[in-house]
């Protein structure tokens, strides 16, 4: 029991200083997009906000989505403070076909993710949630994404709104700089 106490508060330490949504209790399980349509949703999405990560460290955040034999194939691109481009690729792959909007991502061999779409117009916003269960412990991730590098405050509260009903924290959203300016070395 002490091993599993020393773990948890080591796991806890880790995921703090590294700036993950932590806290205690299960994972919500929030309504998801009905009748989602994958191949409406490819293409290029703008990050307008997300819970700050331990794996995403710079500005101009972009996912570009891509379907080839049935996976998502996944490219993510961000700019650094120093001014370099940063990016990873990876796939995505509805595990359950009665609910294609709860996909799997992975970009390291044998580690996949939940990305939930709760929501998306698929021309204009998309809102991600994602959330692993550690024991005691959830960890969260969440982002608003967009088609263009800017989103209506109208349309940025009503998708906090969904989060806030699944007890989702949304104070813990950063935005993410999109200035045309700054973005436009990233591809």
């Amino acid at each position: 029991m002490k091993t599993l106490y020393v773990v948890s508060l080591t796991l806890l330490y880790v995921l703090a200083v590294n700036a993950q949504a932590i806290s205690s209790g299960k994972c919500p399980q929030p309504a998801v997009q009905q009748n989602f349509d994958p191949t409406r949703y490819m293409g290029r999405w703008y990050e307008i906000m997300k819970i700050p990560n331990s794996f995403q460290f710079g500005e101009c955040s972009q996912a570009t989505y891509a379907l080839s034999d049935g996976i998502v194939l996944v490219r993510n691109d961000e700019l650094l403070a120093d001014g370099t481009v940063s990016f990873i690729e990876g796939t995505a792959k509805i595990t359950d076909p009665s609910e294609p909007a709860k996909l799997q991502v992975s970009f390291f061999e044998g580690a996949a993710s939940p990305y939930w779409v709760l929501d998306t117009d698929y021309d204009n916003y998309t809102l991600v949630y994602s959330c692993t269960q550690l024991g005691v412990l959830r960890v969260e991730f969440s982002w608003i994404m967009s088609r263009d590098r800017t989103l209506p405050k109208e349309t940025v509260s009503e998708l906090l709104d969904i989060l806030n009903a699944n007890g989702v924290n949304t104070l813990l959203l950063t935005e993410t700089d999109q200035r045309a300016e700054l973005c436009s070395r990233v591809p």
